[in-house]
């Protein structure tokens, strides 16, 4: 028969002291052991020792470009611009040139500010973000006009504001020289009556380098022996300048004043500027067909064709008798007219407009006028 022995309650209570002891005294030393053997974890602080710290890329300078224009798209040379950073009220300073570009090198990296002014033109600014070693360009900044000179404009009556505009147009010449004053940069310029027609007319006719530019004419015709019935010699040279000046003479009356005046027409080429190029080639090409008329809509410019033909008819009852071929030559003539004219609006659009300068001060001008 088998026993089972219960242990007294002396002996109970001194397994009891015996296992309170060891707790105490001996699992405090294990403790320190047990988490030095625990695998670091993410965030840990030994963890974060250990970790690389980043190295910043250095920032390089970069460079900051743009164009102005005018509302009517025509460039703007000379218009101050002003780069500042932020936090800066002062920084370096250029001036845009004849194309209307502007360009600062070396710029640092961060945010910045353009200041661009023009005298008679509203002040823009522009503000963008350069990065490091950027080649940054501005959208095209625009100058217009202030609000307040377009309401004196309104004031004005349309023959006294076509008077100061055709006083101004008769400041404009290609390189400060070559006439050019049929042409308005204005495109909404007030109808001409007949009295500036005529004027234009007769400024344009009696131009001092007119004068040079037929006497030029004149002499290349004597040397190719053209209208040989005149000779050669000073008489000769005389007679061909003569026929010359009276072609110009009478082809810039009848198509610029008597003609445009009977049919309400304005002879002048209004300079587009803006669209795609080859918009603006249709548009100048068919400047020799095609007017602007005194009410302000386009129409068939009958005053140009129908005097480049009256002028070719004119001119073959003074030539040389061996030199007109009757219908077939004012034909031909009239024919080669129109075509000067078509390319002449191309050179308008494209070249003379970026050499004739006084176009600024003919905008200046209207801007301050009482």
């Amino acid at each position: 028969m088998m026993f089972i022995r219960i242990p007294s309650a002396a002996a109970t209570r001194t397994v009891r002291a015996t296992a309170l002891l060891f707790v105490v005294l001996v699992f405090p030393l294990l403790s320190p052991l047990a988490w030095s053997q625990q695998p670091d974890t993410p965030g840990s602080p030994g963890t974060e020792a250990s970790a690389s710290v980043p190295q910043q890329v250095p920032q390089e300078p970069g460079s900051i470009s743009g164009k102005i224009v005018d509302q009517s798209g025509i460039t703007i040379a000379g218009a101050v611009v002003k780069l500042t950073h932020e936090g800066e009220s002062s920084g370096p300073e250029v001036t845009s040139d004849e194309d209307g570009l502007f360009a600062f090198s070396r710029v640092a990296p961060g945010t910045f500010q353009l200041t661009i002014t023009f005298p008679n033109l509203t002040p823009q600014t522009f503000s963008g973000t350069l990065l490091s070693r950027q080649a940054y360009v501005t959208p095209l900044i625009m100058l217009v006009i202030p609000t307040q000179v377009t309401e004196v404009h309104v004031g004005l009556p349309p023959e006294e504001l076509a008077t100061v505009q055709v006083k101004e147009q008769e400041k404009q010449r290609v390189l400060g020289l070559v006439p050019n004053f049929y042409v308005s940069y204005v495109p909404n310029a007030a109808p001409l009556r007949p009295k500036h027609k005529f004027e234009l007319a007769w400024k344009s006719a009696s131009d001092p380098i007119t004068l040079v530019g037929v006497g030029v004419l004149a002499g290349s015709y004597q040397a190719a022996d053209r209208w040989g019935a005149y000779g050669q010699g000073m008489e000769g040279y005389a007679k061909r300048y003569g026929a010359t000046y009276v072609d110009v003479f009478a082809a810039t009356f009848i198509g610029g004043a008597v003609l445009p005046s009977v049919l309400k027409q304005d002879p002048r080429y209004f300079y587009k500027g803006t669209g795609s190029k080859r918009s603006r080639i249709l548009y100048a090409l068919a400047s020799s067909v095609m007017c602007k008329g005194d009410n302000g809509r386009w129409q068939p410019n009958y005053s140009n064709v129908l005097g480049s033909f009256a002028a070719g008819g004119l001119a073959n009852l003074y030539i040389p008798a061996n030199d007109r071929h009757g219908g077939n030559f004012v034909v031909s003539s009239a024919l080669i007219r129109l075509g000067e004219t078509s390319l002449a609006g191309v050179l308008q659009e494209f070249v003379f407009s970026k050499l004739t300068r006084e176009k600024s001060s003919q905008r200046a001008s209207l801007n301050t006028t009482p």
